[in-house]
């Protein structure tokens, strides 16, 4: 019998488009003798089609287990996990409380800097009560602005005066009502895959060399002209700090499943600091969570049957708790 994995794409977010083009991925990856896919694509404004899946146990008899690549608001959220608990579905990835505490960069910051791991400063601030001199005063520039919930670098900005930081936190504003300004690190770019449930475990990392002036949407997904050395050309001491790192961060955060922790290092020096952890990391061919995890002897196609594998491993284990008396 084959596994019949329903795949969710598209989405209520800013991310809609990358979340199509993952998902494409992820399928052409599935071997077709081991499994059944159930394409469920979601539109910008929020519709299911076919249709939705019901948030109640037993009524999706025709899904084993469910592949959510939704990136963004809606789908990375903890919203769509909270869905699939209802329906008492497996799915990959991590669990309602671990998504949203990592897609809120403020939380999981604040989380990271009180078990003592290194983060960048930063400072919140809301839609309808910005205030760039306040910024500016704290930082200096240049200073980064992005919205505290959403990814693939959408809506950040680099700011390099007053003018650019209003305009900068009026972008971020309007895809989010709360707001992120943080110091900018001069350095490299460092990104690490972590895969597992209970014993989780990092994989090399790699480094990305944008070709503008920070690794922004289009550098990421519309000029195609970043480097991304895979592995990184670091220090066996700074691979191991990085792996150790982000596995750290991993299990503060309560990550199950997958996540791809993203690291700044500053120069000169060498210091380190997490950035941002991204529970749902991009599938496209240019993404690095399966080519990190390729060059770690893990190949895409088996990556995706371990993840199936962790998804149906956790299920099994929630499944053993009571919820009546």
């Amino acid at each position: 019998m084959k596994l019949r994995v329903a795949v969710l794409c598209g989405g209520r977010s800013g991310e809609h488009e990358v979340s199509i083009r993952s998902a494409e991925s992820v399928i052409r990856a599935m071997d077709p003798a081991r499994y059944e896919v159930l394409r469920f694509f979601i539109t910008k404004e929020g519709r299911w089609e076919p249709h939705p899946i019901v948030p109640e146990p037993g009524a999706n008899p025709g899904i084993d287990v469910v592949f959510p690549v939704l990136h963004g608001t809606f789908g990375e959220d903890g919203t769509v996990q909270g869905l699939l608990e209802l329906a008492d579905l497996p799915y990959v990835g991590g669990g309602v409380l671990a998504s949203a505490v990592c897609m809120d960069k403020d939380v999981m910051k604040r989380l990271c800097r009180e078990a003592g791991l290194p983060v960048v400063e930063h400072v919140v601030q809301w839609r309808g009560a910005l205030d760039a001199a306040a910024i500016e005063q704290r930082f200096g520039y240049p200073v980064f602005v992005k919205p505290a919930n959403l990814g693939s670098s959408v809506a950040v900005s680099k700011a390099h005066d007053r003018t650019e930081l209003e305009a900068a936190l009026e972008l971020a504003a309007q895809y989010d009502r709360k707001v992120i300004a943080e110091r900018a690190i001069h350095g490299r770019e460092l990104e690490c895959s972590v895969l597992g449930n209970e014993r989780p475990e990092a994989s090399l990392p790699c480094e990305i060399v944008p070709s503008r002036e920070f690794y922004d949407y289009e550098d990421k997904y519309i000029l195609d002209s970043a480097r991304l050395i895979v592995p990184a050309e670091i220090s066996e001491e700074l691979t191991r700090q990085v792996r150790r790192l982000a596995v750290e961060c991993y299990r503060i955060v309560e990550c199950e499943g997958m996540a791809r922790v993203d690291f700044l290092l500053e120069l000169p020096g060498e210091k380190l600091y997490i950035n941002e952890i991204n529970t749902i990391p991009g599938f496209t061919s240019i993404s690095m969570f399966p080519r990190m995890w390729e060059a770690t002897g893990l190949p895409y196609p088996r990556l995706i049957d371990r993840l199936i594998e962790l998804a149906l491993e956790r299920h099994a284990a929630r499944r053993q708790t009571r919820y009546s008396i």
